[in-house]
């Protein structure tokens, strides 16, 4: 009964408050860039804990802010126009950010170790939450530059991107719960998961690829076998995120990312499938129906 209560609140408060973050228009949609690093910082702390119940980490606050730090700039390229101030080097400042917090992290090991024993653990499970929490969810941010004849496409672009994810998740759930019951386990990471139930994540994400396809086909031009194309890989980059946090978790036997949702978990077990399947739908997109500038 808990799941169906925690699955209605996300399709009834959830997921509306997510798609009014993302169509408030002020500041380049200043209102989405502050979620998307107040899930970094969350997500990241969470990680830390995951990752800290069995390894010595780096310092917790420093990753922390360096996780923000990515989406923050990614922030401030979207914003910044706004104010009349360009970056005229591209998104590459974003990526030359990423390679910057790396950096850092290397400074700290190498400035602050008292032994070297453990130091390929600190250094990579810090650069990992970095990734996973930081410049994976930059794509989201990035997302908000994109234009087509001059008419910023953030509203609709993240949207059908948000509805591919939830409707990957809503419909595995679904048809799990329906048809799945003899046909679990064959994912060590998540026994309840069914073949019937990843079948129903990819029928829901390319549904949701498709019906954009329709609304919106000035932006999604051409075949519809590109949206499909993108439904289907949106779904597996959305079941491998899910399946991912899950070895996490499991790696360091603990049930939940953390207690900030409620009958959901931690933001990390909210955000699984969105962290992969970001930088999948934002490059995708690009490939097959941009350029967008």
């Amino acid at each position: 009964m808990s799941k169906v209560i925690s699955r209605l609140l996300v399709f009834f408060i959830g997921i509306p408050l997510v798609i009014l973050f993302i169509a408030v228009p002020f500041f380049n949609h200043l209102l989405l860039h502050i979620l998307v690093c107040t899930i970094s910082a969350l997500g990241a702390n969470e990680l830390y804990t995951i990752f800290s119940t069995k390894y010595s980490l780096l310092n917790r606050k420093f990753i922390i802010t360096l996780s923000v730090f990515i989406p923050f700039v990614a922030a401030l390229y979207a914003i910044l126009p706004s104010f009349g101030v360009n970056f005229y080097s591209g998104q590459e400042i974003i990526t030359f950010t990423y390679v910057i917090a790396i950096i850092a992290l290397f400074l700290l090991e190498i400035l602050t170790a008292k032994d070297f024993g453990n130091s390929n653990i600190r250094i990579s499970a810090s650069i990992f939450i970095i990734t996973y929490t930081g410049f994976l969810l930059s794509f989201i941010s990035r997302m908000t530059t994109w234009a087509l004849n001059g008419r910023n496409i953030t509203v609709p672009v993240a949207c059908v991107f948000i509805m591919m994810v939830f409707m990957c998740d809503s419909m595995a759930w679904f048809l799990g719960i329906l048809f799945g019951k003899s046909n679990r386990g064959i994912v060590k990471a998540s026994p309840n998961k069914s073949i019937v139930g990843f079948l129903g994540g990819f029928l829901g994400s390319v549904a949701a690829g498709i019906a954009g396809y329709f609304l919106w086909p000035e932006i999604f031009c051409g075949s519809i076998f590109k949206m499909v194309f993108t439904g289907l890989c949106i779904a597996l980059s959305a079941i491998v995120g899910d399946l991912t946090e899950s070895v996490f978790k499991r790696s360091s036997d603990i049930k939940d990312s953390g207690t900030i949702v409620p009958g959901r978990g931690g933001i990390l077990d909210s955000i699984d499938s969105i962290v992969i399947s970001s930088p999948v739908f934002y490059l995708l997109v690009s490939i097959l129906f941009g350029p967008f500038n």
